[in-house]
């Protein structure tokens, strides 16, 4: 069994796979690495099984020290950390690719593996991040944009009257009061981002067929009623991992 960690700005995904799938997963606060409590959460996830080994990526450099210490408590296995000098199994195509970031990479590279090429993932994590493979099979860049939590705690955060709203789908179109009149902005008016930059994409890379994976934190609620979305997939990063650390030799 390898252990896959995701190290992101909120949490640590956390997954427990064997040679063909990811068995099980779990997140982690990423700021509670070092502590006990997030050690004692790990070993309990992996419970009685033999660690050989783990995989990671992360967007948090002064978190991965302590992840790979935690891993070492439990293996002596290796642990190859994701970057774009890995065998990935795709090419890449962008002028400086030790500025991916490596869950964007691991990202296209589970979906081309599982979807084929050309292809798009869309990441809902505290950003919301597109990575796109071209019809060659190459990684080739993407979009970035603020998180739907990030945009809705800003409006909380800097304004006297709007309050924090849990985030949750609403068929109205027209809000009655100021919770409701949030949530239509924040989600139906994400999904229309989501649409306009699919559709810029698409026409960029001159193809009707486009598989678009989401992944990540909102992926579900948002992917509701978009047909521009194809398949939503949360182990899409640690599937990647995955593939990554089989191809490593």
């Amino acid at each position: 069994m390898i252990l896959l960690f995701d190290i992101g700005n909120t949490h640590t995904h956390v997954g427990l796979a064997g040679s063909k799938r990811v068995l099980r997963h779990l997140n982690i606060p990423t700021g509670s690495w070092g502590g006990r409590a997030a050690m004692k959460r790990l070993r309990d996830f992996a419970g009685r099984s033999r660690i050989d080994g783990a995989a990671l990526c992360s967007v948090v450099p002064e978190r991965t020290g302590q992840v790979v210490s935690a891993f070492r408590r439990l293996s002596t296995g290796a642990c190859v950390q994701l970057t774009h000098d890995c065998p990935l199994g795709i090419a890449i195509d962008y002028p400086r690719p030790g500025t991916i970031g490596p869950d964007r990479l691991a990202n296209a590279i589970a979906a081309r593996e599982r979807h084929g090429a050309p292809c798009v993932v869309v990441d809902f994590g505290t950003a919301v991040t597109f990575d796109v493979v071209d019809r060659k099979g190459a990684y080739v860049g993407g979009v970035i944009a603020p998180g739907i939590s990030a945009m809705t705690d800003y409006l909380h955060e800097k304004t006297a009257l709007l309050p924090r709203i849990e985030i949750r789908d609403t068929e109205a179109a027209v809000g009655k009061n100021t919770e409701q009149a949030m949530r239509i902005g924040a989600v139906h008016g994400y999904r229309g981002l989501i649409r306009e930059i699919l559709s810029g994409i698409r026409a960029e890379l001159k193809t009707r067929k486009l598989p678009v994976v989401a992944t990540g934190g909102c992926a579900k609620l948002i992917a509701t009623g978009m047909k521009e979305i194809t398949a939503v997939d949360p182990l899409l990063t640690l599937e990647g991992l995955r593939l990554v650390w089989n191809r490593t030799p």
